[in-house]
């Protein structure tokens, strides 16, 4: 049975279970594309430094251009970078939301950081819910799946490695504003 564009998304107190589910993810077969993290940047740790004067140690990946250096099972990630969230504030993220949460233009988005989640998909007040979450230094792990069997497997890995307000929610509402080629040919300025 397919389920098209759905996330699943948990929040987690600790990097340790974050490293823990993304490795479970990729396990199981998901692919490093289709995974999302969005951490605190002031969360400090050996696996993720801000590093702007040394070279990234080796098998670490470089974000885009802050110089955040990931190593460990979120090295393995992709589209690392770094984001400053108004209201919120500065964050190292990876995967498919660092260009959803760009391509809202989050910089400056009215309605912040819930409302670029509202424009992925995700009710208003689960995006209230997890904005509050993740002000408080929770880690936002969101995974893309296509099928049912990925979106039971993705909760299933989440609860096992301790996520806690784990939710699905289908992107069909982002998908059909960024789609439709009538709006991105007029709306490209």
């Amino acid at each position: 049975m397919m389920a098209k564009n759905k996330s699943v998304l948990g929040i987690y107190g600790t990097r340790p279970g974050v490293e823990n589910a993304v490795t479970a993810f990729k396990d199981a077969g998901f692919s490093n594309s289709a995974i999302s993290v969005l951490l605190p940047e002031n969360l400090g740790s050996k696996e993720i430094a801000t590093d702007k004067a040394t070279k990234a140690p080796e098998g670490a990946t470089a974000g885009a251009s802050t110089g955040a250096v990931v190593g460990g099972a979120l090295g393995w990630l992709a589209g690392i970078g770094a984001l400053a969230i108004p209201g919120v504030g500065p964050f190292i993220a990876a995967g498919p939301i660092v260009a959803a949460l760009a391509g809202l233009g989050v910089g400056g988005a009215v309605g912040g950081f819930t409302g670029a989640l509202v424009g992925l998909g995700i009710p208003e007040y689960e995006a209230k819910r997890y904005e509050g979450r993740i002000k408080k230094g929770g880690i936002l792990v969101s995974v893309h799946c296509d099928t049912s069997d990925e979106i039971t497997a993705a909760k299933k890995i989440m609860e096992q490695t301790g996520a806690e307000d784990v939710s699905s929610t289908s992107e069909s509402s982002a998908d059909v504003k960024t789609n439709d080629p009538s709006r991105r040919a007029a709306g490209s300025y």
